[in-house]
């Protein structure tokens, strides 16, 4: 296994996380009175989101992307 799918699974793995804790961060009670009130999630509960999932689109670009061979 090539180190750039490495990267990519260890990218990918923190992304998922990132979106766990977003979620999880969407769902308690302070979160759904704020959205409740504005509308809207807090910037740091976005951030959480939109940072996991930019983060697994990178990691998954890595792990297809990596270690592929050019045959001559």
């Amino acid at each position: 296994m090539s180190m750039q799918r490495i990267i990519g699974l260890v990218v990918l793995a923190v992304g998922v996380a990132l979106v766990f804790f977003g979620y999880n961060a969407s769902q308690s009670v302070g979160e759904r009175v704020i959205e409740g009130v504005t509308g809207h999630f807090t910037n740091q509960t976005m951030w959480f989101l939109i940072g996991g999932i930019a983060t697994i689109v990178g990691g998954s670009a890595l792990i297809l992307s990596g270690g592929r061979r050019v045959s001559e």
